[in-house]
């Protein structure tokens, strides 16, 4: 008579569904306690960071990444649309599709603050 390996195949799908609802929990910032803000991602090109820049700033208060706000220096496109799409993201509910801007925005459980910047997170979404 064959063994059969279905019952020890169902609890490993078991263990990776529960596991993998802890992860993407974790990875969408959602854990108990954990912060999730977005930035652009390296690679993004100088017209997609501009284009980010302006479409975050319609509709959140960039004055911070303006001359003299807390997040002005380093006065870069990146830096300021990093911060924009963060004001953006935390505005929006947190969601990862408001972190999205075309593939050009990513995800961080690290807080990008710095100095005198402090990164805009919404505690209560």
């Amino acid at each position: 008579m064959a063994k059969s390996t279905h019952l020890p195949r169902f609890y490993i799908l078991l263990v990776f569904c529960i596991n993998s609802d802890i992860i993407l929990n974790f990875a969408m910032g959602q854990a108990e306690g954990q912060g999730a803000w977005c930035v652009a991602k390296p690679s993004s090109t100088g017209e997609e960071l501009g284009e980010n820049l302006s479409f975050a700033c319609r509709y959140t208060d960039c004055s911070i990444i303006v001359d003299g706000g807390s997040c002005f220096f380093p006065n870069t496109t990146f830096n300021h649309a990093s911060v924009a799409m963060n004001l953006y993201y935390q505005a929006h509910g947190r969601h990862f599709w408001n972190c999205n801007f075309h593939d050009s925005g990513l995800i961080t459980v690290i807080d990008p603050s710095y100095g005198d910047c402090r990164y805009a997170y919404t505690h209560n979404v």
